[in-house]
Formats: structure tokens, C-alpha cells, sequence
């Protein structure tokens, strides 16, 4: 009987072993090829953000929600060894070592830095590179005219250029830069507060998906293009969703313009299941409700169809 027990436990736990073997193995599949993957969602303060004493970082604080990095994509492509990161954040370190232990280590730091304009959550986390810190080696940035002109006319960014810890790539707007035969990546203006830089949002296209990433603009009625048509040439649609709706803040709302969730359903409620299933709401400031892990808003958000980027999800291309 002592014999059958043993005999029945190293089994279970061979059992178990393979199990995680294949499960470990299904998720290095679906880390195959090309792909984006989420690595932040917050606006550019992140969250919890400095010195809110609200309900909503409360809960943060009190250990019922978790932290969210600031909103930021990785692009991998095992098949070629390299990996590129959309937006330099604040939370940069933290993001750039996500890329290397949970989908590749090829040796460098960062094969190549979109960044889409010049508010503070989308390229502060540059200064990492720096001299006092990694001292890096002519990483490459993609940037726009302005944010070029802003980044190498300007202390202490260009600093980074001068000790060539970084080295500046320019970018023209709908033009293709081709990372390799089966990746290009487009840059498309977007109205936006443009203070120091112009504003981008990137298509990116693989070998067989596409993707189109927007995490500031002001208005879909501001751009020059529709985005209803721009979400069904693609099939996912990383969207600015910074705030669920007008009078979230105690501010006035107009001079921080962003296209309310509530603005962008109500725009795609007559369109198939098919094309509000390729949206992700991402950037979301602290206030939205819908940042935080589960909230009745965002379940009847995605009761309509649309979807919520979630930090470590995987989009192949």
C-alpha cells in the first residue's frame, strides 16, 4: 500500500511538471514571431499619481489596486533579434528590463526609441541613458523635426547626444521606416498641445498584423483623418482614453483636451463588433475609473465590444 502511495505521488508530480512544461512552452509560442507587446497604461503621472489624496489612489495605498507604468509599448522581433520601445517614460528602467527578462535579450539596451512628443510622460525616461546613469552608446531616437530640434538644442537632452549616448533619427510625417523586409513602422500627426514638439501617433505593420497606437490627442475631430476608417485598416487600435468623461477633474477640461471614452464609444456605437473589438483603451489618467483593475464602467465598456489594454498582453503582428 506505502509502495502505491509513492508510486501515485511521483506521478502526480510528473504529471504536474509537464503541465508546466507545456504551459511554459504555449507562452513562449505566443512570444514568438513579431509581436507588441503592453508595457504600461497610465498617463503620463502614472499611478498612483503625486499627492492625491482621492478615492482613487487611496485604493492603491490601501493595497486594492496595483501600480500601473505609464503608457508604453514594446515591439519584439525574435526572428530578427531586436526590440524597439514606443515612448521613453518615466518608468523606462523598470520597462526596458520588463523586455529583457520576459520577451528578449539580445545583448543591448534597446534596438531603437519612437517617441511620439514632448510631454514629460513620453520622453523624460531618456535621461537614463545618460551620463549619470547607464551611459549608454549611441542608442538610436526616432523623433519628428521639432522633437528632434527639442532634444538636441536643449539641456540636459542634449547632453545625450553630445556624450553619444544617444544618436537622433529623423522621422517625416506618413513616412515608412523599415526596421527590417517584414516590419515598417509610420508616423502619422495628431493634433495635440504642442508646446515644445510636434505629436505622433505610429502605425505599425507586420508581417501579417497591423496596429496603430495613439495615446495623446486632442479631439477625433481635430484630425485631419477619420479615425473609424483608421481602426479598420488595422486590427488593433491602442487609443488615448486619459479621461472617461467631462467634469472628471476639478479643472477646466477644455484646456487639457483629450477624446473622452464616453466621446470615442458613442463615435464607433454604429460600427460592427468586429471593429470596436480591435480598440484598447490606453493612457489613462488616474481619475478615469477605468484604469483600475475591475470597475462596473469599464465592465459595461467592454459589454459594448471595446477592449482595455492590460500591462504584459501580447499582440502578435
Amino acid at each position: 500500500m506505502k509502495s502505491f502511495q509513492i508510486t501515485s505521488l511521483v506521478f502526480l508530480l510528473v504529471f504536474f511538471s509537464c503541465n508546466k512544461n507545456k504551459k511554459n512552452s504555449k507562452n513562449l509560442k505566443v512570444n514568438s514571431g513579431q509581436y507588441i507587446t503592453v508595457l504600461g497604461i497610465a498617463q503620463d503621472a502614472g499611478y498612483p499619481q503625486i499627492n492625491c489624496e482621492n478615492d482613487c489612489c487611496k485604493l492603491y495605498y490601501e493595497g486594492l489596486e496595483h501600480k500601473k507604468l505609464v503608457s508604453c509599448l514594446g515591439l519584439i522581433d525574435s526572428e530578427n533579434q531586436s526590440k524597439y520601445i514606443f515612448d521613453a517614460t518615466p518608468d523606462f528602467t523598470e520597462q526596458i528590463e520588463i523586455l529583457k527578462r520576459n520577451h528578449l535579450d539580445n545583448g543591448k539596451v534597446i534596438d531603437g526609441i519612437f517617441l511620439t512628443h514632448a510631454h514629460i510622460g513620453h520622453y523624460t525616461g531618456l535621461m537614463y541613458l545618460g551620463f549619470e546613469a547607464l551611459g549608454s552608446n549611441n542608442v538610436p531616437v526616432y523623433a519628428m523635426p521639432r522633437m528632434k530640434d527639442y532634444i538636441e538644442l536643449n539641456g540636459p537632452w542634449n547632453q545625450l547626444v553630445s556624450y553619444k549616448n544617444i544618436i537622433v533619427k529623423s522621422l517625416r510625417n506618413d513616412s515608412v521606416v523599415l526596421l527590417n523586409k517584414n516590419l515598417k513602422v509610420t508616423p502619422i500627426i495628431v493634433p495635440h498641445r504642442d508646446e515644445f514638439s510636434e505629436t505622433v501617433g505610429y502605425k505599425i505593420e507586420g508581417k501579417n498584423k497591423s496596429a496603430l497606437f495613439i495615446p495623446d490627442i486632442d479631439k477625433w475631430e481635430k484630425w485631419h483623418r477619420n479615425i473609424i476608417e483608421e481602426v479598420k485598416q488595422v486590427d488593433y487600435a491602442f487609443l488615448d482614453a486619459s479621461f472617461f468623461r467631462d467634469g472628471e477633474l476639478k479643472r477646466d477640461m477644455s484646456k487639457i483636451p483629450h477624446p473622452f471614452t464616453t466621446e470615442t464609444t458613442t463615435l464607433f456605437e454604429d460600427e460592427s463588433m468586429v471593429t470596436k473589438s480591435k480598440i484598447y483603451f490606453i493612457h489613462f489618467n488616474h481619475s478615469n475609473p477605468t484604469i483600475r483593475d475591475s470597475h462596473p464602467q469599464k465592465d459595461s465598456i467592454q459589454n459594448l465590444g471595446f477592449n482595455f489594454a492590460k500591462e504584459g498582453e501580447n499582440f502578435p503582428l
